[in-house]
């Protein structure tokens, strides 16, 4: 039985972690179609709030077996967030198996550590200037973790001027990249909400395909 998973993230460029999905299902031998619909190309616009995107996405389609919820933590407690994504299942989409995908304090934590990728994305994959990137036990605490990756791409570029501004703005797409690169095996996965996302949707593949 092939599972149907549903990814709703927070932005489009949240969907390089789709193969990711995929790669624990495969480690669990669970076989899955993961749908990651973009919202922003409705006629009505859709709100940022879980809920707001649970619905949208309950009138595409019903005909999910697992779905996954992307909040970043930002300033809030994972606990919060917990509560926030469990609140709006109960409220919008009873019944629904689901799985939080919590990243601290956001996403962007997770892209911070892997250098040789960013270099790769920056353009420069034999650049030697030090990126100061931080370890796996202190990128969760970066308070802006976002900022600090594209400051870091930028650095490791090492271009200026205008070429430079035409990076900065290609951070979303060089950002997904980064994502769809990430090295699972890598310091990833010593960062707790990374581990954390990982064991809980290896479970409820798991639970789901029975």
């Amino acid at each position: 039985m092939t599972l149907r998973v549903l990814f709703l993230s927070e932005g489009s460029s949240d969907g390089g972690l789709v193969p990711h999905i995929e790669r624990v299902a495969a480690q669990v031998d669970v076989p899955v179609i993961v749908s990651a619909p973009d919202l922003s190309w409705l006629r009505k616009p859709v709100g940022r709030e879980v809920s707001d995107k649970l619905r949208a996405a309950r009138e595409l389609s019903e005909d999910f077996d697992l779905a996954l919820l992307h909040r970043d933590a930002d300033k809030f407690s994972t606990e919060t967030r917990r509560d926030e994504i469990s609140t709006s299942v109960a409220a919008v989409w009873p019944n629904l198996a689901y799985v939080p995908v919590i990243p601290v304090r956001m996403l962007e934590a997770w892209l911070l550590l892997d250098e040789a990728a960013i270099r790769q994305v920056a353009g420069n994959p034999k650049g030697r200037v030090d990126l100061q990137l931080p370890k796996a036990s202190t990128v969760e605490k970066v308070p802006d973790p976002k900022k600090v990756l594209k400051e870091t791409i930028s650095k490791a570029s090492e271009l200026r001027g205008r070429r430079l501004e035409d990076l900065n703005k290609r951070f979303p797409r060089n950002r997904h990249r980064l994502l769809e690169l990430l090295d699972q095996e890598g310091p990833v996965s010593e960062v707790t909400s990374w581990r954390t996302f990982v064991a809980e949707l290896s479970e409820a593949l798991k639970s789901c395909h029975g």
